[in-house]
């Protein structure tokens, strides 16, 4: 399968301009932790889609905001928080002052798993054995010790309408599917829509909470909006085709896990059982062992399966594929 990124945005770190006061902050190669960000400006005012993993890379795409928005970004105003996963919202403490919005869900999500959570598995990783050599191999790079923890100011379920200058932002909560509490934020005027984690391009989405339902409704809710450009999670800038590639995914690994649920497989076994197919070009692969441990979980209505068995088959999967 071919990349899904719009060719007239290169896939390049940094901020890029994706017209009519709206960036979109990338980090090659959007693998684990390597998330994007977005930046709105209008009559003097800005809001911002997410922060990033730690504090010096959320420093450095502040310092690009200001660089391009000099009057609007003095003080940011708005802080969109778009999910719970540190990496989408790590550096909040450095966006003093502003506003931080995110859904309830996301919230609660986001109180129970700081930073130091992450940072005790890296120090524990030595010990860890496989599960603990792709922690580090994937999470090594982040510093998380020394973050404060800064939780949203203003939380909503469902949707919530935000005048930013003359332009509208709608938030539309999602979740539960990547988290507990995924919000797409849509910038009708501009046609642009931030999606948080609900979408990785060029890359295998990874399905921490489900449902699968949930998730699939919600790329079928984007793929009926008046959209022109997508900016995901993680990966190159896209159009619809990139929404519609997710959902295909989603379907197509919950329709085999199913099979192999119904013949009496386990969980790990039937990850490393299917064959991805037209997705098998995409980034990190592995991540397949977690949506299907998630799915048997959704089938079973049983208890999340053990993160460092987890992480264990990922790094035999991924092992499996460099060899």
């Amino acid at each position: 399968m071919q990349s899904l990124g719009v060719p007239k945005w290169a896939f390049t770190k940094g901020l890029h301009d994706v017209g009519d006061g709206v960036y979109a902050y990338l980090q090659p190669n959007g693998s684990w932790g390597w998330s994007n960000a977005g930046l709105v400006v209008d009559s003097g005012e800005s809001l911002i889609v997410d922060t990033l993993f730690d504090l010096a890379l959320t420093r450095e795409m502040l310092d690009a905001m200001r660089d391009a928005e000099p009057t609007a970004a003095q003080s940011f105003g708005t802080l969109v928080n778009t999910h719970a996963n540190g990496d989408h919202c790590h550096g909040n403490e450095l966006v003093t002052g502003a506003e931080i919005i995110a859904s309830k869900s996301t919230a609660e999500e986001m109180a129970a798993e700081g930073p130091g959570v992450l940072a005790g598995f890296k120090k524990a990783a030595p010990g860890m054995g496989a599960a603990g050599e792709f922690l580090l191999e994937n999470f090594g790079a982040f510093e998380f010790e020394g973050i404060t923890q800064t939780l949203p100011t203003r939380t909503f379920e469902g949707e919530l309408f935000l005048e930013l200058g003359d332009r509208r932002v709608e938030l539309y909560e999602v979740g539960p599917c990547h988290t507990q509490g995924d919000v797409i934020a849509y910038l009708p005027d501009s046609r642009v829509v931030f999606t948080g984690d609900i979408l990785f391009i060029d890359g295998t989405p990874i399905m921490w909470a489900g449902p699968v339902a949930n998730w699939i409704a919600a790329c079928d809710r984007m793929l009926g909006m008046d959209i022109e450009v997508v900016v995901p999670g993680h990966g190159p800038i896209t159009d619809k085709r990139g929404i519609s590639a997710v959902r295909d995914y989603l379907v197509y690994v919950t329709a085999e896990t199913r099979k192999r649920y119904d013949a009496g497989l386990g969980a790990i076994e039937a990850a490393k059982d299917i064959a991805l197919g037209d997705f098998d070009s995409w980034g990190d692969a592995e991540r397949i062992v977690v949506n299907v441990a998630t799915l048997y979980r959704e089938f079973s209505g049983g208890a999340p399966a053990d993160t460092v068995e987890l992480f264990t088959a990922m790094s035999e999967i991924a092992r499996s594929r460099r060899s």
